[in-house]
């Protein structure tokens, strides 16, 4: 029985020495740790094999999303401008309206670009 721990008293005591007895009833032999946090490394350094996903994936959907805050951005930035000259000339809301529909064209005209882009890249044909 280890040190501090009454004999008889039920008490439950860990002893850190080699080959001592686990909560579960395995017997910890020495390297027993180290040799499952090398497995453990092994098996979260390794790739997860992913059956359906390919390479070129990641990158489509980014470029996915970079059309679409490009799309969005234009038409803000435009809207925004077009608020400033309104306060300022006085001709709330025309010249927003104006320019909320510039920015549309704008960033239709800008995802159109990117998508045509993206799709004659010989890249993206995988599947």
């Amino acid at each position: 029985m280890p040190a501090g721990c009454p004999a008889g008293s039920g008490a439950f005591s860990i002893s850190f020495f080699r080959g001592s007895i686990l909560t579960d009833g395995r017997r910890n032999e020495g390297d027993d740790l180290d040799r499952r946090i090398a497995q453990a490394k092994q098996a979260h350094d390794r790739p997860a094999a992913a059956p359906h996903h390919f390479a070129g994936e990641g990158a489509a959907e980014n470029k996915g999303w970079a059309v679409g805050i490009e799309f969005v951005g234009s038409v803000l930035v435009c809207a925004f401008i077009g608020w400033l000259i309104d306060t300022w000339a006085g001709t709330a809301p025309w010249i927003m309206i104006v320019f909320l529909v510039l920015g549309f064209a704008a960033g239709l005209r800008r995802a159109m670009k990117t998508s045509q882009d993206f799709d004659t890249d010989p890249t993206n044909d995988r599947h």
